[in-house]
């Protein structure tokens, strides 16, 4: 998957010009000077971006760097309208949005499976001299040119979607845990940063419920410094209802490690820290009932929004212990 995931693409789009109008005049075997009738160009070919469901990926636009819509054509005879120049659909994942790469200015979101939205309009059609007919100008021997296409340095973002959002330091256990309550299979392996690019899971719950949780690669301290990988993936949190913080059992400081992680959501994105927290402490396997009422002393007594307090559960992704228990927290936060 870390080779095929590509949540950013910079594009330059170029919508097509519109038809120039047709200058002609009405003749027949029975009218030698007829009037005017001469066509109004067709309209240069849009750029739209499409919304689809069976994509997860930007990587077939990663290495098409221009796309480019055709130009309409010209009007003709007989009052007859130019072809418009075809559309050039980009297809896009579920959660893509779009920016302007001058402006960095935020154009459109793509929310639903079909949705389409204009991304570079094409140009309008000219109009032939048949429109400019009036009662005192009979004969107009002029028409107007096609409208020009734009061409721009446009940015496609996807932002994942899910329920539930893993957070913690590099090593906490959050691919281990998405492996286990999934059938995602995200690379693990006892160094940090293993996860270099976000995965998707669909955690089963009781009566056939599901709900979707996300592993984005760790954070460290002064990741919005760009430290680590930086924050370029905290974007695929931002739509989660909850954030899952993963901290292990054998961390210095528990507390401290919370505060960091924290601290790093508010300096990328402070409304991050709107959304309703749950706190797992990971890598359970190792302590015994004795040294888990110990720490549970050290355990952060934060408030979520409106005021309740943030659940705890001691969890060991290797043996099961408490996988349930965090389900049934993580669903009932949901449905809170």
């Amino acid at each position: 998957m870390e080779k095929n995931f590509v949540d950013y693409v910079k594009i330059c789009c170029r919508s097509g010009a519109g038809g120039p109008g047709y200058v002609h005049f009405h003749r027949d075997k029975k009218t030698a000077k007829g009037g005017p009738d001469g066509g109004d160009g067709g309209r240069g070919g849009h750029i739209i971006v499409r919304g689809n469901k069976q994509l997860w990926t930007l990587l077939h636009l990663k290495y098409r760097k221009h796309i480019l819509a055709e130009a309409g054509e010209k009007g003709g005879n007989a009052l007859c309208t130019g072809a418009d120049g075809k559309d050039e659909i980009l297809e896009v994942p579920i959660g893509t949005i779009a920016r302007d790469f001058e402006s960095n200015k935020f154009l459109f979101e793509i929310g639903e499976d079909g949705q389409e939205v204009i991304l570079a309009r094409g140009g309008r059609g000219g109009k032939g001299n048949a429109f400019f007919k009036t009662s005192t100008l009979q004969t107009p021997r002029h028409a107007q040119p096609g409208g020009e296409g734009v061409e721009e340095w446009k940015i496609l973002e996807l932002k994942l979607m899910a329920d539930v959002g893993l957070v913690g330091f590099p090593n906490a256990g959050k691919s281990t845990l998405l492996s286990v309550v999934s059938a995602a299979k995200p690379e693990i392996a006892d160094y940090p940063f293993t996860t270099l690019v976000p995965n998707l899971g669909m955690v089963n719950y009781r009566d056939d419920k599901s709900f979707v949780m996300a592993d984005i690669p760790g954070i460290i301290e002064d990741a919005h410094k760009g430290k680590g990988l930086g924050l370029r993936f905290l974007r695929h949190i931002e739509r989660n209802s909850i954030l899952l913080f993963m901290i292990a059992a054998d961390a210095k400081s528990i507390k401290e490690e919370y505060r960091i992680l924290k601290n790093e959501l508010r300096q990328h994105n402070p409304e991050l820290l709107d959304k309703r927290r749950v706190i797992a402490i990971t890598k359970c396997d190792m302590l015994d009932d004795v040294l888990i009422k110990e720490m549970k002393k050290e355990v952060p007594n934060d408030k979520n929004p409106g005021n309740t307090k943030v659940p705890v559960v001691f969890i060991s992704s290797v043996s099961g212990f408490n996988i349930q228990k965090l389900k049934d927290v993580l669903w009932k936060e949901l449905n809170e």
